[in-house]
């Protein structure tokens, strides 16, 4: 008899759940009703492809290069998925009620919060750059702990993933900024699941097991993390002559990065470094350096803050480009705590 009675409580727990999700999230093991056999759907979801919007975010050229898949079976995946998807128009308002899921992760400091217009957007990618010591990676490792933690417009908290292109993570920094909110340390780390990349194909390569671990507890990740964006690739593609072929795979990247982000409704936070402009000496341009990754970079990050030092441990953020937030500056400070409100 408990048993059953258990089975009630779980069964519209789980139902609920689908319906919050629905809008987000359309499993590809549906294709099974629409004649794609089981094999089919295995090989898709070996390519990173899990959702109905995942194969409509592919290009019919990419989905015959999977393994497999001849173009036969690519138009019939393609049919069967548009039966499915919710495609074409949509009007503002139905938009809206869409955007009413978006979330906003924490920074652990309640001006750089105002700032952004609550914190770190879900659906969206933050880009934060800045020259070194500039905070970025502490506002990372700050993100792995406030992203746990239920906040306002009933955030519920949840797990992060984090990407570390140059070998700054340190789970150590965690533990003391998990002390500051009074949690357990080791529930903490233990809701952070890291990744250390060491080429730009290896970065590109991991966003398809972060894609699968989306897939597979969906609603629980709620924040991806990759420091720095751009390391990877000044290493692996120098020079001129290779320019092109590196903006073609930050693109690849970025697009990737952006889908993730809208299909499992997940916050993007990703870092960058600066570069001296050696052009700007001959205008007159105040500050010569510029964030690197070039109008492919500034094109692909919904929101994007420049940081920059101000005195002893305050850094001063501003935002540079985004669709909705007003150009404006915030103050914060860098404690042993993580990242707090400025101390005037």
């Amino acid at each position: 008899m408990s048993m059953d009675a258990e089975d009630q409580v779980v069964e519209p727990a789980l139902g609920i759940d689908e319906d919050d999700d629905i809008s987000i999230f359309q499993d590809i093991d549906q294709l099974q009703n629409h004649g794609i056999n089981i094999a089919d759907i295995k090989k898709l979801k070996q390519a990173g492809i899990n959702t109905i919007k995942g194969i409509q975010m592919t290009t019919r050229k990419k989905l015959c290069n999977i393994k497999g898949i001849s173009e036969a079976k690519m138009e019939k995946i393609k049919e069967a998925s548009a039966k499915l998807a919710v495609t074409g128009f949509s009007t503002a308002l139905e938009y809206a009620e869409k955007r009413r899921q978006v979330f906003k992760v924490s920074t652990g400091s309640q001006e750089l919060d105002k700032l952004l217009g609550g914190g770190m957007e879900s659906m969206a990618i933050t880009e934060a750059f800045g020259e070194f010591r500039t905070g970025k990676t502490q506002i990372s490792h700050t993100l792995c702990v406030t992203a746990q933690i239920p906040g306002n417009n009933g955030y519920s908290g949840g797990k992060v993933v984090f990407i570390d292109t140059e070998n700054t993570f340190r789970p150590d920094r965690l533990k003391d900024i998990a002390d500051r909110f009074n949690l357990d340390q080791s529930a903490v780390l233990d809701n952070v699941l890291y990744a250390r990349a060491y080429t730009s194909e290896h970065q590109y390569e991991l966003l398809d097991f972060v894609a699968a671990k989306f897939y597979e507890e969906p609603g629980v990740f709620k924040l991806l993390i990759v420091d720095s964006i751009m390391a990877l690739f000044r290493v692996d593609f120098s020079g001129r002559g290779e320019l092109a072929d590196r903006q073609q795979k930050l693109a690849q990247l970025l697009s990737r990065l952006q889908k993730i982000a809208e299909e499992y409704n997940v916050s993007v936070f990703v870092t960058n470094q600066m570069t001296s402009d050696p052009g700007a000496g001959m205008s007159f341009q105040a500050d010569p350096k510029k964030p690197i990754g070039g109008h492919i970079l500034a094109h692909a990050s919904t929101v994007r803050v420049s940081l920059r030092k101000g005195r002893g441990e305050n850094r001063i953020a501003k935002i540079y480009d985004s669709p909705d937030l007003p150009e404006n500056e915030a103050t914060f400070a860098i404690s042993t705590g993580g990242i707090i409100d400025a101390k005037e």
